[in-house]
């Protein structure tokens, strides 16, 4: 792949929120390969001056061809039919695993699609499976006398479900995409495989998830203690 002509650069709108640039085409080619820029990803062109999908570049276009969706080729939904294990590095609890551990936990995984306003879990019901999210935006919410009450909004690089591969209890709460989503699901049963094959993998993951619960625990009992404080001073 050619460099790219002289003055054109690309900026890329990240799943954070975030705009990312100037990169060079060399570099913008080797992000979708690495699978953090997706067919759906924008990308600002300075060349045309005007943000495009990544799909609709014509310098990226061969990488995402109609029948085949993502790079690595996939199913008539224009997904990979495997999940690529890079692809695993945007959710923050496993950021710091090696290529190999990625590529062993990728074979625990199972992709899941997720069309807009779909419940991928609902209060109440038992679970035994935790879901990282790689694409889209979910929302967690409890509905308390008919009306929703939203508990937070989840996106790239965050996870939920995590509870019930250690209990198998009843979610706490719905989960519900706020648009088109993409989810890697990780079942109680695969956890437990995980553990038993491959320790070296499943230690720092769980060590990992166990310090986010932690950061949310704490900062549930922040917001709960300043609750009772206001409601005291009545």
């Amino acid at each position: 792949m050619s460099a790219s002509p002289e003055g054109v650069s690309f900026h890329v709108w990240d799943d954070d929120r975030s705009s990312y640039g100037p990169v060079e085409l060399p570099v913008l080619v080797s992000w979708v390969k690495d699978h953090r820029v997706t067919a759906e990803t924008w990308v600002f062109a300075s060349q045309r001056n005007a943000w495009q999908k990544a799909a609709e570049l014509p310098e990226l276009q061969m990488f995402f061809p109609t029948t085949g969706g993502e790079p690595g080729g996939g199913g008539a939904s224009g997904r990979p039919d495997r999940l690529a294990p890079r692809s695993l590095r945007r959710v923050k609890v496993l950021a710091a695993l090696a290529d190999e551990q990625l590529e062993r936990l990728a074979g625990f995984v199972d992709l899941q699609e997720v069309p807009q306003w779909s419940v991928v879990v609902k209060q109440g019901e038992a679970g035994d499976s935790l879901f990282l999210i790689l694409e889209g935006e979910l929302r967690a919410r409890l509905n308390i006398a008919g009306r929703e009450t939203i508990l937070a909004t989840l996106g790239v690089g965050e996870f939920f479900g995590d509870l019930s591969i250690f209990d198998h209890g009843p979610r706490s709460a719905d989960v519900v995409a706020n648009r088109d989503s993409l989810l890697a699901k990780v079942s109680a049963e695969a956890v437990e495989r995980l553990i038993k094959e491959a320790p070296e993998t499943a230690a720092p993951i769980i060590f990992a998830m166990g310090r986010t619960l932690a950061t949310r625990i704490r900062a549930d009992n922040k917001r709960l203690g300043e609750a009772l404080k206001f409601c005291g001073s009545f």
